[in-house]
């Protein structure tokens, strides 16, 4: 039932609901507090979600979802239908068009739900609003995509529920990830290097001049080890950041974890520093501070959730320009200095160990007991 322009009330819990949201991981992420709240007003529903296999890994498993459907893009044109076929007989009877796009508009239409719900045409391309029944209200284009996620909720007239992720791994891949980093010196600092987009990536010389700075204690942060965090695409990155620190001890992982291995590394992180990417909110999802680095997209709409107080950029008429390719030569990420990114790595430690030192309660912890501990933790870990 449409009560009013943009508000959408269910009056029947649905049975079968199809999320189709199939790309960027950072999106993927910031759409699990969404799940999380259907999941709350939905416990007996049967909730799927449509993706692609570069963030699959991340709703694999996951604790609040049922089925994953993936469409293999890799062999385009060809696994669409396959793809497509399998929607079909999953006899959804609501679709959750998050993604906004022609491709998302036609996934919806073959599950042949009767209720179909997107955003409003403004925020749409392709005329995707024409492949849903229902959409919400029209969004602030610079509002956290975060916040966008959840207007669905809002709309469907669920209870506001606590900003949650739920990323969590099984024991056994838990002990794995962090075995990784196991023989490396605490605290940890993340370095996280690429981006799917060029004009993102900030310079090794640059990245090197941190590493350099934070590896020295100062004030009441001590020193902090380098742990590089890349895809295998990043391998050049990487050795030009391992070339610039001159033989300063590091931990290059770069192509050497799996997606899902992140989940337990930035949770042995005291803190991570990087540009707009997945990684970035990964590492928030799990608590560890990010101190995030901006050039052609912008913080008000995708900074990390928790830590937007971190987020840096470049002071240039030109930011945002959202172009995948600077014709500048990423000026806006030039002009981030290393002396600023240090000091809010810095003042992301103090700020982390003093939450903990007041009695703030960190998410998860169910006794007192638990909560000791984990102050304990997060003191060790930031220094």
């Amino acid at each position: 039932m449409m009560t009013a322009e943009g508000s959408i009330v269910t009056s029947t819990v649905p049975n079968r609901v199809l999320i189709i949201l199939l790309g960027a991981i950072g999106d993927v992420v910031r759409a699990l507090p969404l799940l999380g709240r259907l999941r709350r007003a939905w416990p007996q529903a049967h909730i799927a979600w449509a993706v692609e296999p570069k963030s699959s890994p991340i709703i694999e498993g996951h604790q609040w979802l049922d089925e994953v459907i993936i469409y293999d893009r890799r062999h385009a044109p060809w696994s669409f239908v396959p793809f497509l076929q399998s929607v079909h007989r999953g006899r959804f009877d609501m679709v959750i068009d998050l993604q906004r796009h022609l491709k998302s508009g036609i996934i919806g239409m073959a599950s042949v739900a009767p209720d179909r719900i997107g955003f409003a045409a403004a925020n749409t391309k392709e005329l995707n609003h024409r492949f849903t029944t229902r959409q919400i209200e029209a969004q602030p284009n610079l509002r956290l995509k975060l916040m966008q996620y959840q207007t669905f909720a809002d709309a469907l007239g669920i209870a506001p529920a606590p900003i949650e992720f739920g990323l969590s791994l099984p024991y056994d891949e838990d002990l794995r990830a962090r075995a990784i980093v196991a023989e490396a010196r605490r605290p940890l600092v993340g370095v996280i290097l690429g981006s799917s987009w060029p004009s993102r990536i900030y310079f090794p010389e640059s990245i090197a001049a941190v590493i350099r700075e934070l590896a020295e204690p100062a004030d009441r942060s001590r020193a902090l080890f380098p742990i590089l965090i890349g895809g295998a695409e990043d391998a050049a990155l990487g050795d030009a950041v391992v070339r610039a620190l001159d033989g300063l001890e590091v931990l290059n992982l770069v192509g050497r974890t799996r997606l899902r291995d992140l989940i337990g590394i930035f949770s042995e992180c005291a803190v991570a520093f990087g540009p707009d990417c997945g990684p970035m909110h990964i590492a928030a999802a799990v608590g560890c501070p990010v101190i995030s680095l901006w050039g052609s997209t912008a913080p008000e709409r995708s900074a990390p959730w928790g830590y937007a107080e971190f987020a840096l950029h470049g002071e240039i008429p030109c930011h945002p320009c959202y172009l995948r390719e600077c014709p500048i030569g990423r000026e806006c990420m030039r002009r981030i200095a290393p002396a600023q990114v240090v000091a809010l790595v810095r003042r992301a430690l103090t700020a982390r160990v003093g939450d903990a030192s007041a009695g703030g309660t960190p998410e998860n912890c169910n006794s007192d007991g638990e909560l000791f501990a984990t102050i304990a933790s997060l003191a060790e870990r930031a220094g």
